[in-house]
């Protein structure tokens, strides 16, 4: 699972993808060359285009279609520059209402 902002990709990689390689499916999704993306770890660690995703203990063992491993990306900017990595987190459902609750457990009241 890729994330950049409140975007997110989900894509399939083996152990042995090299750094570089997830950079290329990338630009294939959204059209920006890798030299132009940085990849980060669920450390925040900046990944090497040349090592492996296990280097950085994305392994199967890691991350499976239920529980995808987290990949940040940041993109450079048109100064250069490349943005600050900014991963927005998922949205959290608001609390039910009462009424809502008090369904939940059968109608019969908790208090004492």
């Amino acid at each position: 699972m890729i994330r950049r902002k409140n975007m997110t990709i989900f894509t399939d990689a083996k152990d042995n993808t090299v750094v570089l390689e997830l950079k290329k499916v990338i630009e294939g999704i959204l059209k920006i060359p890798p030299a132009n993306q940085q990849l980060f770890n669920k450390d925040n660690v900046l990944m090497s285009d040349t090592k492996f995703l296990s280097d950085y203990g994305l392994t199967s063992v890691t991350a499976r279609p239920q529980s995808p491993a987290l990949i940040g990306l940041a993109v450079r900017q048109r100064d250069g520059q490349f943005e600050p990595l900014e991963m927005t987190p998922f949205s959290v459902p608001p609390d039910l209402p009462e009424i809502m609750k008090s369904q939940l457990t059968n109608g019969q009241d908790q208090s004492p």
